[in-house]
């Protein structure tokens, strides 16, 4: 239905470009428009009422309408709206939240630095390694792996160790010196009878074989998400990070945490590091330290890396690595803050009790559900796996598009899903969200796929 003439949709279809969007069907389709937000709730320009089951991208985790962040924002403007942390300029603000950040990280870390977005916090510590080893006299060691499904933004290097297909066709990527090993998924990827410990026993041994294969003096980082996110919210299989990490202290390689959709109390703790028992030597976050009212990120490195940076800077003259706005004023008011937001109402105390409902109420309603394979989670992110063949775990072809008719009918029922990779539908509502408002968006999502699977079964029987 092509949106009336001059309305905001038809406008946006006219000169606006959208990220992950299918731009063919959107020139027929149109624009969701979002006029305005409160608490876990976003409505469009009609009026129309949707719970933000995603938080937006995972990041809106203080809701849609806090005014205490907004009230920060204000308050900075007023004062210094704008500085720069060039040629060793600071600021209040950013020493503030630097601090604030070294003292809240899960190991040991030294110094942070700022960005604007994971992307550019993943791109940054990137640069960072190499930086660090051409500076210490290991020029060669610059090889980085991730994993296979992982996403660690979309930057040409961010996009590079991001293992996802869609952030690579057409975009000549990955480049050189990216490796992918294998995604942790017991569901999927495990052997017939294997345990989780054994599964990630074989992890761990695929990852060294991989640095030594490639020569353990040129793999220089290890990047991974405590729980993957755009991937489909996959958790680890048991005892997967311990043995990971055995193989990096062993060839000398660095951890790199990224926490961009996992810090801030999304998984139950502070940290998914914490959750998942991980000890990183570069921290990468962003989403949650503004509650995205503002976009900032930031990368904390440790001593280790922090004095490779300071010699090559000695040696060159200078860190030739920023942008304009990092650590600009007013993002990193709000990121205090928020910082100081989630202190004061205890919301890890909140995430733990509203969590554990609502990974229970998921599989209550979804794990016997007869077009739900897995449903998996811990702390407020979840996510339910749609398949084609619930013993076999059979996955629905691509082509029926099956999660996203269950995004679209959910959009119909007043609530806003994401269909990510094996048509995984994934949860992480703001961190704020009640157990009655948990319970209200699952209703919604249940009805829209007890919808889709009539949809699915009518189409069925058509094709016999």
């Amino acid at each position: 239905m092509t949106p009336p003439r001059n309305s905001n949709a038809a406008r946006d279809i006219a000169y606006a470009l959208h990220p992950y969007t299918d731009h063919k069907a959107h020139l027929q389709n149109g624009p969701l428009v979002i006029s305005r937000g409160k608490g876990v709730r976003v409505f469009d320009e009609q009026g129309k009422e949707y719970i933000e089951s995603v938080a937006g991208l995972w990041c809106a985790s203080l809701g849609f309408d806090n005014e205490r962040l907004v009230q920060a924002a204000t308050d900075q403007m007023r004062k210094l709206p704008f500085y720069h942390a060039f040629t060793a300029k600071s600021h209040e603000p950013l020493i503030d939240l630097s601090e604030m950040l070294i003292e809240r990280a899960p190991s040991p870390m030294s110094k942070v630095f700022f960005a604007n977005s994971g992307s550019e916090a993943n791109d940054s510590a990137i640069k960072m390694i190499w930086y660090m080893n051409n500076a210490i006299g290991r020029p060669e060691k610059k090889k980085i792996i991730a994993r296979l499904k992982g996403y660690h933004g979309i930057t040409l290097a961010a996009a590079s160790l991001t293992g996802l297909p869609a952030n690579h066709k057409l975009f000549d990527l990955p480049i050189a010196g990216f490796h992918h090993v294998s995604t942790p998924h017991h569901y999927h990827n495990a052997l017939p009878g294997e345990s989780e410990e054994d599964f990630a026993t074989r992890l761990a041994e695929e990852l060294e074989q991989k640095i030594l294969a490639e020569g353990p003096e040129t793999v220089a980082a290890f990047w991974a998400e405590p729980i993957m996110g755009a991937g489909g919210v996959i958790l680890p299989p048991a005892g997967y990070f311990p043995k990971i990490q055995a193989v990096l202290k062993k060839y000398d390689v660095l951890f790199v945490a990224d926490e961009v959709i996992c810090g801030f109390w999304r998984t139950g703790s502070y940290w998914g590091s914490q959750t998942l028992d991980i000890q990183p030597d570069i921290l990468v976050c962003a989403k949650a330290l503004s509650a995205s009212y503002l976009p900032i990120s930031a990368v904390l490195v440790n001593e280790r890396v922090f004095q490779g940076i300071a010699e090559g800077s000695s040696s060159v003259g200078t860190w030739g690595h920023g942008f304009t706005y990092s650590g600009h004023p007013v993002p990193a008011a709000v990121a205090i803050e928020t910082l100081k937001i989630y202190d004061e109402m205890d919301i890890g105390g909140h995430v733990k009790k509203v969590g554990a409902h609502m990974q229970a109420q998921l599989r209550a309603r979804f794990a016997d559900h007869p077009m739900v394979g897995e449903v998996r989670g811990t702390g407020l992110i979840g996510a339910i796996e749609l398949v084609a063949d619930k013993d076999a775990k059979r996955n629905f072809d691509p082509a029926q598009k099956v999660g996203a008719r269950l995004t679209k009918l959910g959009e119909q029922n007043g609530v806003i899903m994401r269909a990510m990779t094996n048509d995984s539908i994934g949860f992480s509502p703001p961190l704020i969200i009640s157990e009655e408002e948990v319970d209200e968006m699952l209703n919604r999502v249940a009805k829209s796929l007890d919808e889709v699977m009539v949809q699915v079964r009518r189409e069925s029987l058509s094709a016999v």
